[in-house]
């Protein structure tokens, strides 16, 4: 496995997802990956220096995109640049309470990466807060198999 350069995108409004980021971090730097971890990530240009993409993001009001991570979900959807040559992964955050709209921003996200053609590794991990107070825990397990397919 070559090493590559990561970068997780964190979408938070209360802290949880930066909290399973800064979990997910220690376990791909163990596998020998550069990892850097933001919330301001605003613009592609912002993008351009790593390879994959992890994305950690919550969901709020009415399957809302957290503002922290909202312009740069809005620059690509607007601009459509092309992406072909980078690979993510989405870890979205959401509550079955909210049925309808459980997990919307990482769902969110997963289609705006994917309009740009970038290439979806895996799965995308869909963390329900009702069932799971502890969504790290849940995160760590799927990052397991995930950074075999970086």
């Amino acid at each position: 496995m070559r090493m590559a350069r990561i970068l997780i995108l964190v979408g938070t409004e209360s802290g949880n997802a930066q909290m399973v980021a800064d979990a997910l971090k220690p376990v791909l730097v163990a596998a020998g990956h550069k990892v850097d971890v933001t919330d301001k990530a605003a613009t592609v240009a912002d993008l351009q220096s790593h390879e994959v993409f992890l994305v950690v993001c919550a969901t709020h009001g009415s399957g809302d995109i957290p503002t922290n991570i909202l312009p740069l979900a809005e620059a690509l959807e607007r601009g459509r640049p092309d992406l072909s040559g980078h690979r993510y992964g989405v870890v979205a955050l959401g509550d079955m309470t909210y049925q309808d709209t459980f997990c919307g921003g990482g769902k969110q996200l997963d289609r705006v990466f994917a309009l740009c053609r970038a290439k979806r590794l895996g799965e995308r991990l869909e963390v329900d807060a009702s069932s799971q107070p502890l969504p790290d825990e849940e995160a760590l397990a799927w990052i397991e198999s995930w950074k075999g397919l970086v």
